[in-house]
């Protein structure tokens, strides 16, 4: 595959295109105002609560949170991951996206991709026509039609045939591009031969309807009974999910989606009306797997076989479960009664049963507490400290949130831990990745209060406005004797500012992509600071000469009460003196 894109070509891509066009391409807006508004197209809204900033470049929906630049809306509104919505917003701007070459990587041509997205057109194509009219399809068929798939869920999901032959690929299509795209397996003596025979085939599509590989399945208890593409320059399965195409087709933003083991199980469930179910490549489900479906919805539920390895199944979907749980994020946790899947209980239940489990399935935190409950004598000291070394190193990875908080509060309550503390936590395992980065992770929350202080005016206008950081070198500021809230962060967006030289918000905030502060800097950039155009600067700069000096009032307090009290080393008493001779200077 080629190389990575350019940073300096993403922030050139979002100056050159305007924000207000783009979206108004895919949602009518009306002006308002300074800004432009319509129907949230990520929530279903009567009234419009969904506005679009010209001057930041920035969008948010006032009733759903959804938010971010030209780049973000493309992830969320066309379900596209960071690299495809930047080659669509190069598309609509109407230039190419040029590649860094990366050294001792081989290069994939576009031509040659296309090439084999044809050619697994091609091949998913016969394989139905053998389903259909092949001698042996017959017997596929017949299997298909005892497990209970109608024609149209066949059609549904391109079912086909592999026939039974060594070399029914090899002598109809090209062999060099079957063998890329894993549809040969080469002999020792270099004599290929194809890689699926006599198996129910089951193409497998991304989220662009391109079949990237295929699984097969036995008609008999052969082994292996199914079998999966390889690794191909289209194909990743720790990427990827079967049915995903499917269920968006039938809805794009569903409530929620279900996780299954295996395509007879999405495809049965389907068959019934349920709609929503996907199921992994013959691999544990990953994070990239969940971080790829909360792109469509916010609640995602795990179904397991009510079995031993459906129950280990589910304890080892916790570490990606709970690196991927933002605000906003709900997983639940569905396990089965004894010997049954997905297939056969929504047979026996029937489907409002089988929806009901759904419904009431364990949340996650249930789940989770639960299993230490069920595992751990929690009336033991000893059981209650494991079950603070066994529970904590899943709370550490979730991402801040009042979730993440709450997971703290319940542990805490069920081990009597009076230490345990989540911002404790989660300060320590800041300064341990970054010691000069943070010295307290709550400094760099921006307060809320009614009347914005001097700080968060100051950072709010900076975020809006970057090109004020030149006023602020004017001031060659001494940031080491100053103290406030919100310290880290300006300073923080100070130095990026510096490195990056943003053009304009919405370049700003792509430099804080999937970082700790997005989401402040995102809160940061919708802040309604309320100032006209031409009274920008003086505000910033009566709102910093105010932060300023309260942060210069702070230390010295700070430094004299220390002074009375356990006295100053050397360093404290040079930095007093500076400020003592600088207060009376200011003074004269």
């Amino acid at each position: 595959m080629s190389g990575r894109i350019p940073r300096e070509f993403i922030d050139e891509l979002l100056v050159r295109v305007d924000i207000v066009d783009l979206i108004d391409s895919h949602v009518p807006l009306k002006k308002t105002g300074a800004n432009f508004v319509a129907r949230c197209p990520f929530h279903t809204e009567k009234t419009p609560s969904f506005s679009v900033n010209r001057k930041k470049q920035f969008f948010h929906c006032f009733g759903c949170g959804a938010s971010g630049n030209a780049i973000s809306f493309l992830m969320n509104f066309s379900h596209l991951d960071f690299v495809e919505a930047v080659e669509d917003l190069a598309g609509f701007a109407g230039i190419a996206v040029p590649r860094e070459s990366i050294e001792h990587q081989p290069r994939q041509q576009k031509e040659d991709l296309i090439s084999l997205y044809a050619l697994m057109e091609q091949v998913a194509a016969f394989y139905t026509e053998q389903l259909r009219t092949g001698n042996e399809g017959k017997k596929a068929a017949k299997y298909l039609k005892n497990r209970g798939v109608s024609g149209d869920c066949a059609s549904d999901f391109m079912l086909g045939y592999a026939p039974d032959e060594w070399k029914a690929l090899a002598t109809r299509f090209d062999q060099k591009l079957l063998l890329e795209a894993g549809l040969l397996v080469s002999k020792e003596n270099g004599q290929p031969y194809d890689r699926f025979r006599g198996r129910i085939m089951f193409p497998i599509r991304d989220k662009r309807a391109r079949i990237i590989g295929f699984g097969g399945r036995v008609l008999d208890n052969s082994l292996p009974k199914y079998l999966n593409s390889p690794e191909t320059p289209l194909f990743h399965k720790g990427k990827e999910v079967y049915g995903l195409h499917e269920l968006l087709q039938k809805n794009a933003k569903p409530q929620r989606i279900l996780i299954v083991e295996g395509y007879m199980d999405v495809i049965t469930l389907a068959q019934f009306g349920i709609h929503y179910a996907v199921a992994a490549l013959g691999t544990a489900a990953s994070q990239t797997h969940l971080d790829l479906l909360f792109r469509f919805s916010s609640e995602l539920v795990f179904c397991f076989d009510g079995d031993k390895a459906g129950r280990e199944a589910a304890w080892r979907a916790m570490e990606p479960a709970f690196s991927s749980l933002k605000d906003g994020r709900q997983i639940r946790i569905m396990l089965l009664p004894q010997n049954h899947d997905p297939d056969s209980l929504v047979r026996e239940e029937g489907v409002d049963g089988f929806i009901g489990r759904v419904q009431t399935a364990e949340t996650l935190s249930e789940y989770f507490f639960g299993h230490f409950s069920k595992e751990l004598n929690l009336s033991e000291m000893e059981g209650r400290a494991q079950l603070v070394t066994k529970a904590k190193p899943y709370l550490d990875k979730l991402p801040e949130s009042i979730f993440k908080e709450m997971m703290f509060a319940r542990l805490k309550e069920l081990s009597g831990w009076a230490n345990l503390d989540v911002l404790e936590s989660t300060a320590t395992l800041v300064s341990k990745q970054d010691p000069k980065r943070y010295r307290n992770t709550a400094r760099n929350r921006p307060q809320d209060s009614g009347r914005l202080s001097s700080a968060r005016a100051a950072i709010a206008l900076l975020v809006q406005n970057p090109r004020l950081a030149e006023l602020i070198e004017q001031r060659e500021i001494d940031w080491n004797g100053l103290d406030f809230s919100g310290a880290a962060l300006f300073k923080n967006i100070l130095q990026v500012i510096a490195d990056k030289n943003p053009s304009n918000t919405a370049v700003l905030m792509e430099c804080y992509r999937d970082t700790a502060e997005e989401k402040f800097i995102k809160a940061l950039a919708l802040l309604d600071v309320q100032v006209s155009d031409d009274q920008i600067e003086t505000v910033f700069c009566d709102s910093l000469d105010r932060l300023l000096t309260q942060a210069r009032e702070t230390v010295l307090t700070r430094l004299l009460n220390k002074g009375k009290t356990e006295g100053l080393d050397a360093q404290e008493k040079e930095l007093l003196r500076k400020m003592l001779t600088a207060q009376n200077f200011g003074a004269k």
